[in-house]
């Protein structure tokens, strides 16, 4: 399930244009691609820990069955 914080939620159309201007004209034009590039490595990242963290408990829990 997708995690939506609660100020998040109720937003409609029209906020989420305000919120993508203020961003532009904050960043411009020319920053917003490396951002997102950005954005996505840390996601990237994140789900590479995720994994790993997984990993690492189904492991521990596997040895402990063994003993």
């Amino acid at each position: 399930m997708l995690f939506i914080p609660c100020f998040l939620g109720n937003m409609r159309g029209w906020e989420w244009v305000i919120i993508l201007l203020v961003i532009l004209l904050l960043f411009g034009g020319k920053k917003i691609p490396e951002l997102m590039r950005g954005v996505g490595k840390g996601i990237q990242q994140f789900r590479k820990g995720m994994a790993e963290a997984k990993e690492e408990i189904n492991k521990t829990v596997e040895d402990d069955e063994k003993h």
